[in-house]
């Protein structure tokens, strides 16, 4: 798919913010008939810009209360050394996120666990599988803001 037009936008929009609105209400929303939208929605889905739907949960309603970024630098960049690492990683489920980064370290990671002792397994497990130069670990404290939502009504030139 190119360029998104407008409505495209608002449609991304609308199901960014709630992923179970009717076909008709996003019609609505967005003043198009149904038929056209839907026709849209799956153009959407069939080109990647919409790669899933799915449900956001509350991690503290799961028992999954701690939230620590940590930046790591590798103890060096060979292939063998990076392929053991993102096996350590796809086998860690309270990875939420993993970047490779350039500045301060190369690799930002989020988790999300329930406590210290599991995240202290988690150190445990990673620097037994892999050599680590240097972990910097940053728990958070509160959520000022978080969002699933891209800013889809922000371009380029």
């Amino acid at each position: 798919m190119t360029a998104l037009d407008l409505i495209d936008r608002k449609i991304v929009a609308q199901l960014m913010e709630d992923a179970t609105l009717p076909v008709a209400r996003i019609a609505e929303r967005v003043g198009l008939s149904q038929t056209p939208c839907w026709k849209r929605i799956q153009k959407l889905e069939a080109s990647g810009v919409i790669a899933r739907r799915v449900a956001l949960a509350d991690p503290q309603a799961l028992g999954l209360g701690l939230t620590v970024f940590v930046t790591l630098e590798a103890a060096d960049q060979t292939p063998d050394w990076r392929a053991r690492f993102c096996a350590a990683i796809e086998a860690s489920p309270e990875v939420m996120e993993l970047w490779r980064v350039a500045g301060q370290g190369d690799y930002l990671l989020r988790l999300t666990l329930p406590d210290m002792a599991r995240f202290d397994a988690f150190c445990t497990r990673l620097t037994a599988a892999v050599p680590i130069r240097k972990i910097t670990s940053h728990m958070a404290l509160e959520p000022i803001k978080h969002t699933t939502a891209y800013p889809v009504d922000l371009q380029g030139p």
